[in-house]
């Protein structure tokens, strides 16, 4: 990657869903790109990501769950020469299910270490890179769902709660610098997010969702006019963001039980 004068830029979760599109935006606007991802769908990606000579990609394949996969990522980063212009935390997993009898405890350990420990641990890495620099663009993939308690959602919305904060305390944090952070918050998207959480059978799973193009379309305008965050996605999506800033937290979480309850896809 030495001999490339494009900017570049790293993408987690980039096999498929918004992190693949994500992926699509960098490449489209002249980037190298270093995509990764657990599954073998990432060496695919990176071949759909390659823009006829016009730009590098490199396929990481690690499962960001784990201490080790971060590190790899981290170590294939450096291999590269580059320094990061841009990188997309995106990687992320959720379950769903009544979590005191329904959910495993593997499973909610496991969203807790791609959503939140992967997160700080990358960003750890590749910060401190940025602020010598005095130069980078970070983007957190968070939600709306950070903004409501997660009825039959638990885990996962808190960790959207902790990945937005995080974003917008790292903001503060670096507004003296050029190192611009901004966090993506979509709302249902049209990706194997449900039915990898097994929510197939709710009434959120099973309704219409918005297109990961648009979604990563409106997250990497966001990023590159350093805006600190935005609802990405439907006009749905923005008006329910919108509502979460003015309902009381019960009316929140009842909503979401509406949406998310086990069986609710057939009421």
């Amino acid at each position: 990657m030495n001999s490339t004068t494009n900017p570049f830029a790293v993408v987690t979760g980039a096999s498929s869903g918004i992190g693949f599109e994500l992926a699509r935006q960098f490449a489209e606007h002249g980037y190298d790109l270093l995509v990764t991802a657990e599954d073998d769908a990432i060496e695919e990606a990176a071949t759909a990501l390659r823009r006829d000579g016009q730009n590098q990609v490199v396929a990481v394949k690690a499962d960001l769950a784990h201490f080790e996969g971060v590190e790899a990522v981290y170590a294939a980063v450096l291999e590269t020469g580059r320094p990061v212009d841009a990188i997309a935390l995106n990687a992320g997993r959720g379950i769903g299910g009544d979590f005191t009898h329904q959910t495993s405890l593997t499973d909610e350990l496991n969203v807790i270490d791609v959503n939140v420990t992967s997160t700080v641990h990358l960003a750890k890495r590749v910060l401190p890179d940025m602020v010598a620099r005095d130069s980078g663009q970070v983007l957190f993939t968070s939600s709306i769902a950070s903004t409501m308690p997660g009825t039959y959602q638990a885990v996962y919305n808190a960790s959207k709660s902790f990945v937005q904060s995080f974003a917008e305390a790292l903001r503060a944090e670096l507004k003296d610098t050029d190192v611009t952070i901004t966090s993506l918050m979509p709302g249902p998207t049209d990706t194997n997010f449900f039915h990898r959480a097994e929510m197939d059978d709710t009434r959120v799973g099973a309704g219409k969702k918005d297109d990961p193009a648009v979604v990563a379309k409106q997250g990497f305008d966001a990023l590159m006019k350093d805006k600190e965050k935005v609802v990405a996605g439907s006009l749905k999506t923005k008006v329910q963001g919108a509502a979460s800033k003015v309902m009381p937290d019960k009316a929140k979480a009842e909503m979401h039980r509406k949406m998310a309850e086990p069986g609710s896809a057939q009421e």
